[in-house]
């Protein structure tokens, strides 16, 4: 089995789409980076995506506060966390295959540019679109 890097650049594109081609691409053995992650963008209106993680951040579970959902305010963690949703996790294969995963906010040194084997992206027109950065500032991120 070859073992491919992939350099995927999220500047625009889909969190969804671009969080299923990194899952495929790692549970077929390759090595994945994600650039660019606090550019990722999802379609629909800020108000609706910021409240529905609003509602699961204060989900609580209270026997075991320790069991409730955990939603990260950080870009990266949080593109990183979507694609873990997206992999048999629980599974030896899934775990070996989020070993395999990097997620930047930006591209860093040393990091090859997003090249051939790059998803493309798509010729949809979204009326509002959020960027990650957006909704985790809207979440509490207070970065950089």
């Amino acid at each position: 089995m070859i073992i491919m890097d992939h350099v995927i650049d999220g500047e625009g594109r889909i969190l969804g789409r671009v969080s299923s081609y990194a899952a495929k691409m790692l549970l077929n053995g390759g090595n994945v980076t994600i650039v660019n992650a606090d550019k990722i963008v999802i379609s629909g209106h800020l108000r609706e995506i910021v409240d529905k993680y609003k509602r699961r951040i204060e989900l609580k579970d209270k026997a075991n506060p320790e069991h409730s959902p955990y939603v990260s305010r950080r870009p990266d963690l949080f593109v990183k966390r979507v694609v873990r949703g997206m992999l048999p996790y629980k599974q030896p294969k899934g775990k070996e295959a989020y070993k395999r995963l990097k997620v930047y906010m930006g591209v860093p040194e040393g990091t090859a540019r997003p090249g051939a084997n790059d998803i493309k992206k798509g010729d949809e027109v979204y009326e509002k679109i959020v960027t990650i950065r957006a909704l985790a500032e809207k979440l509490g991120y207070r970065g950089e």
